[in-house]
């Protein structure tokens, strides 16, 4: 089947095949926007301004900006910017539309897709963009393996790019791989140029890379900031993008601020112009006044606490169930995030594509979750927290992100008798714990607008996050992952999700969702189809 070439603002063509129209559907989200001066933020209304310099503030330094390398949100902003894609996602319909590639054809089974590159499009070293750079940079993300934590798992089963001209080329899977399509248009699989390929991957997270998109590094100061600076002669921009040709901006900064109050107080002063990361309680005083919000829920696995099940206390079932009723998931949305905020009410986030509302199985039930405690063997002792055999029930998360919904968490379970110490450490330690292995459960979110990252973080045949042997829910999330009909699709991705949260496999918590906050000097900076920040449409008024 083949999705031909379309002029911006044409109607789509009719898909030629069910495959196809599968491939599409399974890509649709229902993520939106929302809040504040739309006209600030959207610029619609403004003619926009080249040039100038926007100051953005990031939380943390993940020590890489490699986008073929980054998972952590901060990084990604900075590294989405540099990089095209084969193809776009759409951030209002979930539509997979052209960008390095004018157009495709998908193997009825899902195993083999051809692409056809548009001509003219160069890195930002001015070599060509061709099929050959393309399988360079596929065979480098696999040899790359973990290191590439999230592509080299769009592209397990991958045997192999064919180049049929320099125009042409063929990506060959040992197994149907239906999530393919939107992975390509994906920062994991954005392109670099071939002459990349061959740095460490030290120095690729440092920004010596050179990439595709409408922005490259100019400089990368550890723990203080990044600077892009425009890509002269860009004119390449996706069939989802409105603006042509090159970027407004001379310079996009991001400054490394790890303090809310500080970031708070950077925007408000204007020593910054935007962030996407404002406290909730901060965010009112930005809500008009100059300044203007705007918010996307986060498609993907919402945040939630991982068990590993290899430890002694995350392998009992009653345990990691008992956890999950006793969270009281609408309590923390209503007491420390904000109105535009959601409570988990799946394993994947509700703008997720085929996303299963499995609210019924988590609501809140302490009375349910003493007595699992209980029949298990978990007896309340002195100081309210349970026992069993000599042993606590106590656990310690070791985590980065934000402390407040897990503040909240905690005090909810010590009410069932569960003591969960939280350890509130940097992101490089508490990466370097959990690689340790030693701990009872993880926390985090994965953003991606596709079903399969049930199956990527979750499946014994993948991440495995939960470190136990298959059984029945992967041989769900495996299938899933060679479903091309979204129906079928669907329905295996409702049953893996039923049975990861029924078994304590998962615990989810509250969606992530992502604001801008930024003065009304800021235009045109808004989101992706994945709801990555993007900034090549932004605009700044002169000061």
């Amino acid at each position: 089947m083949t999705t031909p070439t379309r002029r911006r603002g044409a109607r789509p063509a009719a898909a030629a095949t069910l495959a196809t129209t599968a491939l599409l559907l399974a890509a649709c989200s229902s993520g939106g926007t929302g809040g504040g001066s739309g006209d600030a933020s959207t610029g619609a209304d403004a003619e926009p301004v080249t040039g100038g310099d926007l100051r953005f503030a990031i939380t943390v330094d993940s020590r890489c900006i490699d986008p073929q390398q980054v998972g952590n949100n901060d990084a990604i902003a900075v590294a989405r910017q540099t990089v095209a894609s084969l193809t776009a996602q759409d951030p209002d319909t979930g539509e997979i539309v052209p960008w390095l590639a004018e157009s495709w054809e998908v193997g009825d089974d899902a195993s083999s897709y051809t692409f056809h590159l548009r001509e003219g499009a160069t890195y930002a070293d001015g070599t060509p963009i061709d099929a050959e750079s393309v399988k360079t940079n596929f065979d480098a993300i696999v040899a790359l393996g973990a290191t590439a934590s999230l592509g080299s798992q769009y592209l397990v089963g991958y045997e192999g790019t064919t180049v049929a001209d320099p125009q042409t080329l063929t990506v060959d899977f040992a197994q149907p791989s239906a999530q393919f399509l939107q992975a390509t248009s994906t920062f994991s699989l954005g392109l670099l140029s071939p002459a990349s390929a061959d740095l460490t991957p030290e120095e690729r997270c440092a920004g010596d890379y050179v990439g595709s998109g409408p922005f490259q590094v100019e400089s990368y100061t550890q723990d203080q900031e990044i600077v892009l600076t425009k890509v002269r002669g860009y004119d390449w921009s996706s069939e989802a993008d409105e603006h042509t040709g090159e970027a407004y901006l001379d310079t996009v900064t991001y400054q490394v601020i790890p303090e809310s109050s500080v970031r708070a107080g950077s925007l408000a002063s204007g020593q910054i112009d935007a962030t996407a990361a404002i406290a909730a309680v901060d965010q009112p005083q930005f809500d008009g006044n100059g300044f203007w919000l705007q918010q996307r829920a986060n498609p993907g696995v919402a945040y939630q606490l991982f068990p590993k099940e290899s430890s002694p206390l995350a392998s009992d079932e009653a345990v990691r169930v008992a956890i999950s009723k006793g969270i009281d998931r609408q309590q923390i949305v209503d007491t420390v995030l904000t109105e535009r905020d959601q409570a988990a009410t799946g394993v994947l986030s509700h703008s997720t594509p085929l996303a299963a509302d499995l609210g019924d199985l988590l609501a809140h039930d302490p009375d349910g979750a003493e007595e699992l405690l209980d029949d298990a063997g978990w007896l309340v002792g002195d100081d309210g927290i349970r026992e069993k055999d000599g042993q606590r029930l106590s656990t310690t998360v070791t985590f980065w992100q934000d402390p407040a919904p897990l503040e909240l968490v905690q005090q909810q379970l010590r009410q069932i008798g569960v003591d969960l110490q939280l350890q509130h450490v940097e992101i490089a330690e508490s990466t370097a714990i959990k690689e340790s292995g030693d701990f009872d459960f993880d926390y985090y979110n994965l953003t991606r607008s596709d079903p399969d990252v049930l199956r990527l973080i979750f499946s014994a045949n993948a991440r495995n996050i939960n470190d136990r042997p298959a059984e029945e829910v992967d041989d769900l999330l495996d299938r899933s992952a060679a479903a091309t009909d979204p129906d079928e699709r669907g329905q295996l991705i409702e049953e893996a999700s039923r049975l990861l949260v029924e078994h304590g496999h998962a615990i989810p918590v509250y969606e992530l969702s992502t604001t801008i906050a930024a003065a009304d000097r800021v235009h045109g900076l808004t989101f992706e189809g994945s709801s990555r920040l993007d900034f090549y449409g932004a605009w700044v008024d002169p000061s």
